[in-house]
């Protein structure tokens, strides 16, 4: 009965057209109403709770590093870099897209900044040499979703969070999904470039290539010193982000001297405009998440899906379909809040990895962002190619089939996950 009234009040709210923290919050009170124990002090106390953690400083600090790179020249010329050694080939654009995903996703964490950054530099070149306009959108907005897989993740940061997960073992456990992304998306671009008639960019010359190398090569040294940090324990994913943000602004300050007071003072803002959003959802959220584990709804999914507790494949499978459908209609971090605190403790009663169900279950998130109607992603690369949503939604299904094919592939041999994983430790 909770578990229906709270899910009736969070998707009622939602249609009425409330902002999801709020709707989140109220669903929260809800249950208070229905079990009589409703108290405003709670309300204040846990939404207090929620965004009073060390570990989310560091989302303002990775959002920054984001549009120190973006704005200080570093995406540019990983783009650049890219493109010298791969762009030549049939349907190279395509293939230098994949690359500075990868890359630019080993950089800020952020699928919104990496689409919106390769989407202005790579659609605009692609669609002049006479690549498919929607088919390159596509292709921009499932490389850009890599970014909440591949450390530094915003997205590990907050599921580690609410699960009380480590985030070094989330982020040392997303390398090798997330190059598996970049690998499944150039398979199904080269099925697809087969079928552009394009112009073939120019062969770069190895001297071009390597002074590109050479000016790129601040930029690559930053998942370098993060990964290594990590790896070596020489600092938390919280101080991490810090170093990713002054390294950004250093990089872009004094070597690359495309920053100046106007363009980080619009950094800055930008960061607490996204900041202020990411914050106040983990802070509201955290109420419904308290009535969560009050009214045990956890434990009342967990009869439901009794039957599959022995057979983790399976349960895994039935919790990772919601989640994609959930994706249809709701945001990457809306789903982490709800999902994970419901499902967490089934994971764990299953005595699944629950590192492993990190990995997975946000890359379904980050799969969702370029799922029709609502896909964030979808929505930028959208705007920013300019094409319509009809268009942009029929060029992402390729890629779209690929990503869902290495999900159900992670699903079936969880050891893609954790036998890397247990490499880096």
């Amino acid at each position: 009965m909770t578990a229906f009234v709270f899910l009736g009040a969070l998707l009622g709210l939602i249609a009425l057209g409330m902002p999801i923290a709020f709707a989140l919050m109220f669903a929260g009170v809800a249950l208070m109403l229905l079990t009589g124990q409703f108290d405003a002090q709670i309300v204040v106390q846990n939404a207090i709770s929620g965004a009073d953690n060390f570990v989310l400083m560091a989302v303002p600090f990775f959002i920054l590093a984001g549009e120190f790179m973006n704005t200080g020249g570093l995406s540019r010329r990983i783009v650049d870099m890219a493109s010298a050694f791969v762009g030549h080939l049939r349907g190279g654009l395509g293939y230098v897209a994949i690359c500075a995903g990868i890359l630019l996703a080993s950089l800020s964490g952020s699928a919104v900044a990496d689409t919106a950054a390769l989407a202005a530099i790579l659609v605009p070149m692609m669609r002049q040499a006479g690549y498919d306009p929607a088919r390159a959108c596509g292709l921009m907005a499932a490389s850009g979703i890599i970014a909440p897989v591949i450390p530094p993740s915003i997205g590990f940061l907050i599921f580690g969070v609410v699960a009380n997960v480590s985030i070094t073992r989330l982020f040392l456990a997303g390398i090798v999904p997330g190059i598996l992304m970049g690998l499944f998306l150039t398979v199904a671009w080269w099925f697809v470039a087969r079928r552009q008639d394009a112009v073939l960019t120019p062969r770069v010359p190895w001297g071009q290539r390597l002074r590109l190398l050479g000016r790129g090569g601040w930029a690559l040294m930053l998942p370098v010193i993060i990964i290594g940090g990590l790896r070596f324990g020489i600092f938390t994913p919280t101080e991490s982000a810090v170093v990713a943000a002054a390294y950004a602004l250093f990089v872009g300050l004094v070597v690359y001297r495309e920053l100046d007071g106007r363009k980080i003072y619009e950094c800055l803002l930008s960061t607490a405009q996204t900041t202020s959003v990411v914050l106040l959802l983990a802070a509201l959220a955290m109420v419904a998440s308290y009535m969560i584990t009050i009214t045990d709804i956890s434990g009342q999914v967990g009869g439901w899906l009794q039957g599959l507790s022995d057979q983790p494949m399976i349960l895994v499978t039935a919790m990772m379909v919601v989640v994609f459908f959930a994706g249809m209609v709701l945001d990457f971090i809306p789903i982490v809040l709800i999902f994970t605190p419901v499902f967490l403790p089934i994971v764990q009663a299953a005595d699944i990895d629950p590192v492993y169900f990190g990995v997975i279950f946000i890359m379904n998130c980050s799969i969702g962002m370029i799922t029709p109607p609502v896909g964030v992603v979808l929505n930028v690369v959208s705007s920013v190619g300019k094409v319509s949503m009809v268009q942009a939604t029929r060029g992402i299904s390729p890629f779209l089939l690929a990503l869902v094919s290495l999900l159900i592939a992670l699903i079936l041999f969880p050891e893609l996950v954790t036998v890397p994983a247990r490499w880096w430790r």
